[in-house]
C-alpha cells in the first residue's frame, strides 16, 4: 500500500519540482544577469541613479505607511469602538477604494489637482488668481494617492484585531488609574501592534512595486526606472540592476515585518475574556464620525468614482464604445481567464503536497513560488523577457509570454486561498476513501476537490481580477496591437483624454468588486 502511494505521488512530486524551478528560473536569471554586468555600468548607475532612486523610493514608501497608519487605525477604531447611525455601511464602504487601481486614482487626481482643474479654480476664488496649489506631479502627490488607495490594507487588520481584542486588559488599567488616552497609548495600541505592522507592511510592499501611479504623476522611483531602461534605453543589463535592488529593498521590509511580528506577539487570556462594548453616540458624535469617515472615502473613492461615472456618459466616451472597446474587453478577460487557470493548476499541487507531505521540499516549493511576493510588474516582465529571449525567442511577442510573467506576479494571491482551503480538509477523509476502494485520482476527484472547491474558486477569482488591473507586465510584453482596459487607461491617462479613459477605468473598477466580496464574505466579522 505503501509502495502504490509512492508511486502515485512520484509524478506529482515531479511536477511540483518543476514548476518550482520555473517560476525560481527567470528571477534567478535576471540576478546572474545584475551580478555579471560589468563593474563600469554599475558605477555609472550609483553615480547618476541609484541614490535618488532608492531615496525617493525609500521616502515614498514611509510617508504613505505614516499616513496609511493614521487613516486606517482612527477609521478602524471609529467603526469598532463608537455605536453612531450608518456605522455598518461605513464599516463596509471603507474597503472600496480597494477596488480602485492606483493609477485610475492617479489620473483622476492628476485631473482634479492639476494646472487649471477644478481644486486650483476654487483655491483662486479665496485666494487670487495668481495661487498656486502643490503639484499632483511630486512627492506630495504621489504620497496622497498611494495613501488614499492603501490605507483600506491597515484598516482590515486593525478592526479585525480590535474587534477580537480582550478589553479585559483596559478596564484593568483604568482601574489602576491610568486615563483613556494612557491607556489607549501604553496598553490598546501595543496589543494591536502585530496586526498593526502587518497591514503597514503590506502597503510598503505594494507602495515599493506600484508603477502604474508613479508613471503617471512622473515621480522616480526603481520601479519607474526600471521600465524606463527597458523602453526608453532598451538596456536590460542596467533595467537587472534596478531590479535586483528593487527585489533586495522588498525583502528586506519583508524580513523585518515578520522579525518584528515574531518581536511583537501576544495571546488573549480565555479565562476573563469580554468583547469590546461600542460607546453609544448622541448626534454631535454622530456628525463628526459621519463627517470624518465621508471626507476619507469621497477622497478615495466617492469622488473619483462620481468623475468616471460622469465622463464615461460624455459624448466622448461614447463616441468609443464601439467593437475595438469590446476587444479591449475580451483581451483583458482571456489574458486573466488563461492567467487565473494556469495559476490555479499549477498551485494546487504545490498546496496539496506542502499540506499532505510538509517535507522540507514539498515546502521550499510552495515558498518559491511566493516569490512573486518581491517581484514587481516591471521586475517580472523584465525576468520573463530575458529569459524569453535567451532560451525560447520565437515566444518572444506572443501572449504566452504576458501569461507567464501574470502567473509569476500573482500565484501568491491564488496561493493564499488554496493553501487554508487545503488544510481545512482532514487528510482522514482521503484515506477512508482510499480504504474504500478509490484510487488516489478517484480521491481527489470525487472527495478532496468537492470540499476545496469555494477555496478553488476564491483563488481563480482573486488571480482574475489582479491579472485585470496587472498594467506594467502588459505594457512591456503585450503583442503588438494588443491593447487591454489596464492599457487603454495609461494611454489615454497619460495624454490627459480624461474622457476617453473614462470607460476602461469604471469597467475596472466594476469587475474589482467581485474581489472586495470575496474578502469581506471570507474575513469579515459580524459585530
Amino acid at each position: 500500500m505503501t509502495h502504490l502511494r509512492l508511486h502515485a505521488a512520484f509524478p506529482l512530486q515531479l511536477l511540483v519540482l518543476a514548476s518550482a524551478a520555473l517560476i525560481l528560473l527567470p528571477l534567478g536569471y535576471v540576478t546572474a544577469l545584475a551580478l555579471s554586468a560589468d563593474l563600469a555600468v554599475w558605477q555609472r548607475l550609483w553615480a547618476t541613479r541609484i541614490p535618488e532612486l532608492l531615496t525617493n523610493t525609500v521616502a515614498l514608501a514611509g510617508t504613505v505607511a505614516l499616513l496609511t497608519l493614521l487613516l486606517g487605525v482612527s477609521t478602524a477604531w471609529v467603526v469598532t469602538r463608537f455605536d453612531f447611525h450608518g456605522r455598518r455601511l461605513w464599516e463596509v464602504a471603507l474597503v472600496l477604494p480597494l477596488a480602485m487601481p492606483t493609477y485610475v486614482l492617479a489620473y483622476v487626481y492628476n485631473y482634479l489637482l492639476g494646472f487649471g482643474g477644478p481644486v486650483e479654480h476654487l483655491w483662486q476664488t479665496v485666494a487670487g488668481p495668481q495661487a498656486r496649489i502643490f503639484s499632483p506631479q511630486s512627492f506630495w502627490g504621489a504620497t496622497l494617492v498611494m495613501a488614499l488607495d492603501t490605507f483600506p490594507f491597515v484598516y482590515l487588520l486593525t478592526r479585525s484585531a480590535l474587534l477580537s481584542l480582550n478589553v479585559s486588559f483596559e478596564e484593568v488599567a483604568r482601574t489602576c488609574g491610568a486615563s483613556h488616552v494612557r491607556t489607549m497609548l501604553r496598553v490598546t495600541l501595543p496589543l494591536l501592534r502585530p496586526s498593526i505592522v502587518a497591514g503597514t507592511a503590506l502597503v510598503v510592499l505594494y507602495v515599493v512595486s506600484d508603477f502604474g501611479a508613479v508613471s503617471l504623476l512622473r515621480y522616480q522611483t526603481l520601479t519607474y526606472a526600471v521600465f524606463q531602461q527597458m523602453t526608453g534605453r532598451s538596456d536590460n543589463t542596467a533595467a537587472s540592476i534596478l531590479s535586483i535592488l528593487l527585489v533586495v529593498l522588498a525583502l528586506l521590509f519583508l524580513l523585518a515585518e515578520r522579525w518584528f511580528r515574531r518581536k511583537s506577539r501576544f495571546y488573549q487570556t480565555t479565562g476573563r475574556y469580554r468583547a469590546p462594548q461600542r460607546a453609544k453616540c448622541g448626534w454631535s458624535k454622530t456628525a463628526a464620525f459621519t463627517v470624518f469617515l465621508a471626507a476619507i472615502l469621497g477622497a478615495a473613492f466617492g469622488i473619483p468614482f462620481y468623475l468616471l461615472v460622469q465622463w464615461s456618459l460624455s459624448p466622448e466616451a461614447q463616441a468609443i464604445l464601439d467593437t475595438r472597446f469590446v476587444g479591449f474587453v475580451w483581451n483583458s478577460a482571456l489574458l486573466s481567464g488563461l492567467a487565473a487557470t494556469a495559476g490555479v493548476l499549477i498551485g494546487l499541487p504545490l498546496a496539496y503536497l506542502a499540506s499532505r507531505k510538509p517535507t522540507w521540499l514539498n515546502l521550499g516549493c510552495l515558498q518559491a513560488a511566493y516569490a512573486g511576493y518581491v517581484l514587481p510588474g516591471p521586475v517580472a516582465a523584465l525576468a520573463v523577457l530575458v529569459l524569453c529571449l535567451k532560451l525560447t525567442p520565437f515566444f518572444y511577442g506572443t501572449a504566452i509570454v504576458l501569461v507567464v510573467a501574470y502567473v509569476l506576479h500573482f500565484l501568491p494571491a491564488g496561493l493564499q486561498s488554496l493553501e487554508p482551503a487545503l488544510q481545512q480538509v482532514t487528510p482522514n477523509l482521503e484515506e477512508a476513501a482510499r480504504t474504500l476502494g478509490l484510487g488516489v485520482q478517484a480521491t481527489w476527484r470525487r472527495v478532496t476537490l468537492p470540499l476545496i472547491r469555494n477555496g478553488f474558486i476564491a483563488a481563480w477569482v482573486l488571480m482574475f481580477l489582479q491579472t485585470m488591473k496587472e498594467l506594467p507586465a502588459t505594457l512591456l510584453l503585450r503583442p503588438v496591437g494588443f491593447d487591454t482596459l489596464a492599457i487603454r487607461v495609461w494611454l489615454e491617462a497619460s495624454e490627459e483624454y480624461y474622457q476617453l479613459a473614462a470607460p476602461s477605468a469604471l469597467l475596472i473598477v466594476l469587475v474589482g468588486l467581485p474581489a472586495l466580496a470575496l474578502l469581506l464574505s471570507r474575513d469579515w466579522r459580524a459585530a
